[in-house]
């Protein structure tokens, strides 16, 4: 389990150890461990017995539900439920295509990238070949629309769906650049900490993409970011939507699209893997807009919807970052660790599960969504 630990928090934790102290510490703690015990119990009690979670057709929730209990690290329960573990790996393998992608006919990159977290995690040689493959398909898929290599498209340097979608968004870039890094550190030989692996994204491109998503119109071309206080350095779904709407520049008289909270959380994910830290301008403006918007009532700008995506993303994107606390609205200092796990442990239900009662991006499912959970609280447990 220690390996799968160094994987995980490695892809989560980049540039900030993981320390002794914090939240650990403090008396949540056992609320916290007990909570997490009781969500993986969940998990595996609601595995299909051919080896997946809520759909045959989405390894990803599979996958989602696989990386959860690992971070969750319940080795009784891992122990106890050994045999069913392997079945998922099973099937998401058995998903795997010629090509190197990893899906059951829907949604292509999302399923693959999450198929191939799930399968570096496992730190199994068999697995070996397919997260090259897939490493491969990843790589190949990043989106380049005009003429190649020039950049010279907003959504040049993302990654989409690749399905019926033929644009770059934000939350296929987070899941592929998640998963390329973490497929890294499982490929890559521990005394070769600079070895170069065959298959990897353009992650200057990948900046590229960012910068079309990020409303700081000063570093874009994009015509629809936003230049306005309230969405000054938030990010938006892909180059030419938001999920939070938008209004029409007074200046310009074009379309600027609002900045929203858990795709916020994606972008400033997205610079940490990139290798871009929190003393960035660009980091720092997210860092700002997240901070001004803070609230665990809700997703900002998106109510409801998506609120679970939104908790996850908070604490792996603010760990990740070295965020210790929040400058919140007024200038007030937030510790979010402790208010993000009081939180989540307040809404779980009885039988251990986690569910967002507005269904929207399947949060009504309450497989996907307590796998959220559980890597949240990992996280600040950990810390």
């Amino acid at each position: 389990m220690q390996r799968f630990w160094q994987i995980a928090l490695a892809s989560c934790l980049l540039f900030v150890p993981l320390g002794q102290a914090g939240f650990a510490q403090n008396t949540g703690a056992n609320e916290t461990r007990k909570a997490i015990e009781q969500g993986a119990q969940f998990l595996y009690k609601n595995q299909n017995p051919a080896g997946w979670w809520s759909s045959s057709e989405l390894p990803a929730l599979t996958a989602l539900a696989l990386v959860a209990l690992e971070m969750a690290d319940v080795a009784k329960l891992d122990a106890k439920y050994g045999s069913e573990r392997r079945r998922a790996l099973d099937f998401i393998a058995g998903s795997a295509k010629p090509n190197g992608s990893i899906h059951r006919g829907l949604l292509v990159n999302y399923n693959t990238s999450c198929s191939l977290m799930a399968l570096s995690l496992a730190d199994e040689p068999r697995f070996r070949p397919l997260i090259v493959k897939a490493r491969a398909y990843i790589a190949s898929s990043q989106i380049d629309l005009g003429e190649k290599g020039k950049w010279d498209n907003p959504h040049d340097g993302g990654v989409g769906y690749n399905s019926k979608y033929d644009h770059s968004d934000m939350n296929n870039t987070l899941m592929a650049v998640e998963a390329m890094r973490m497929s890294e550190l499982a490929l890559r030989h521990p005394d070769k900490p600079d070895q170069t692996l065959e298959s990897d994204l353009d992650w200057k491109a990948l900046e590229h993409f960012l910068a079309s998503c990020q409303n700081l119109p000063e570093r874009s071309d994009n015509p629809n970011l936003s230049n306005t206080p309230e969405d000054r350095g938030g990010f938006i779904y892909h180059p030419g939507e938001s999920k939070a709407g938008g209004g029409v520049d007074e200046e310009t008289k074009r379309v600027a699209l609002r900045s929203y909270g858990s795709i916020s959380y994606a972008g400033m994910m997205s610079f940490a893997y990139a290798r871009v830290g929190r003393d960035d301008e660009r980091v720092k403006a997210v860092i700002d807009w997240l901070g001004r918007n803070y609230t665990l009532d809700e997703n900002p700008g998106m109510g409801a919807e998506g609120v679970y995506y939104y908790y996850h993303l908070m604490a792996k994107a603010l760990r990740a970052q070295g965020v210790k606390q929040l400058d919140g609205p007024g200038g007030k200092a937030i510790d979010w660790r402790k208010q993000l796990a009081a939180k989540l442990i307040s809404l779980q239900k009885p039988d251990g599960s986690w569910q967002n009662p507005t269904r929207r991006w399947m949060e009504g499912d309450p497989n996907l969504t307590t796998a959220y959970v559980l890597m949240a609280l990992a996280l600040i447990e950990r810390d």
